[in-house]
């Protein structure tokens, strides 16, 4: 059950912002979730949906990047607003319905990346002064293309290279009860734990105790990276998918038998630099997500730890490469553009635009927990 408050503070300035949030939730937020209440995007302005992995980094980022336009806001200047992968104290298995933008109809709210191509690629266009404009501009993906995604090519969509995140194995941790589980797996016993071949901790060296699958919910990128990884094309019949992704609070977790797939990035924003779910956060603590780790830690592969030793750790970059991905923006394939990105979204997710040029998002990428890309801004 999620408890956090999420938002895109977005499309409002920081001062408007902050005057808001007397009237929202108790959570570690500190600022309204999705767009503020009685705020609804105008048709001029950009909005994303989609990924739960980095629904709170792209909600920082657009932040910031509104606070830099202000009172210019206008069709030359748009707001870029992100709606959450799924709203305040709800959980994924309860369906809940946004209206993306003013005059736009109401739909499924999009929990995770595929859900988010597919409202992109679905979406409803509107018009506002004679000008026609779609009520979701770009889609939040932390998983790559996919065979059945469309093409990369007029008519289809275009991911747009973001940031790097990897991914591990989760267990309960010690300071909750601990694990029947190894201290550490390779790909070979990885493999065969998610393939349901292995099925006892006894078989690669942990005690006498069932195996419990879980992986994330249907649609998650998160779960197309892991599967990709783990080599498995059909989920079998070990594997639970009620556990929204990146969240340790579910009660199966609760268990010396549970094994879960997490973003390594995700858990070093939320266990180190966010602060409680009903707290509010300090100056020096992220201001979207909060931490939601719950029972669960990140354990190593072949040996080597998924985080740095350092007091705040980052992802360490002598995991192993096998198991990085890349995170990414989708957006409408543009046919007059050497990028294929539309004008409009350039100045956010393009090479020389906002995320992947600035200093600040690069400092907001890494307090959440991601790693800056050099090929941020190429399109796939």
């Amino acid at each position: 059950m999620r408890k956090l408050s999420r938002l895109v503070a977005g499309a409002v300035t920081m001062a408007t912002a902050a005057a808001l949030v007397a009237g929202t939730v108790g959570t570690a937020s500190a600022a309204p979730n999705d767009p503020p209440k009685g705020v609804a995007p105008k048709a001029f302005d950009i909005v994303a949906v989609g990924s739960n992995t980095t629904q709170y980094v792209l909600d920082a980022l657009a932040q910031k990047y509104d606070a830099g336009i202000g009172t210019r806001h206008s069709a030359a200047h748009p707001y870029v607003y992100s709606w959450d992968a799924v709203p305040l104290g709800t959980s994924a298995s309860v369906v809940t319905h946004i209206k993306p933008k003013a005059g736009c109809a109401t739909i499924v709210r999009p929990n995770g990346s595929g859900a988010g191509v597919k409202a992109l690629d679905t979406t409803q266009v509107i018009k506002s002064g004679g000008v026609s404009y779609p009520c979701v501009d770009f889609a939040r993906s932390s998983g790559g293309r996919k065979p059945t995604d469309p093409k990369f090519g007029p008519g289809g969509i275009a991911f747009v290279a973001f940031a790097r995140d990897a991914m591990t194995w989760a267990t309960r941790s010690a300071a909750k009860g601990g694990s029947d589980a190894p201290k550490s797996l390779n790909l070979k016993q990885l493999q065969g734990i998610f393939s349901c071949k292995i099925t006892n901790w006894k078989q690669v060296g942990g005690k006498n105790g069932a195996i419990k699958v879980y992986l994330p919910q249907p649609g998650s990128g998160t779960l197309s990276s892991w599967e990709k990884f783990m080599n498995i094309t059909t989920l079998g019949s070990c594997v639970s998918q009620a556990p929204e992704e990146n969240e340790g609070g579910y009660k199966g977790f609760n268990s010396p038998n549970a094994i879960f797939a997490y973003s390594i990035g995700a858990y070093v924003a939320q266990k180190y630099h966010s602060a409680g779910c009903h707290s509010t956060p300090t100056g020096t603590q992220n201001k979207f997500g909060c931490n939601v780790t719950g029972v669960l830690q990140l354990n190593p592969i072949t040996g080597i730890s998924p985080l740095t030793t350092a007091k705040v750790p980052t992802i360490n970059p002598k995991f192993p490469s096998n198991f990085w991905r890349t995170v990414y923006n989708v957006v409408p394939y543009t046919v007059g553009t050497s990028d294929h990105i539309s004008k409009k979204l350039e100045g956010m997710l393009g090479k020389n635009g906002f995320l992947c040029k600035s200093g600040t998002a690069k400092a907001i990428i890494k307090n959440y927990g991601f790693v800056p890309y050099a090929f941020c801004g190429i399109t796939s």
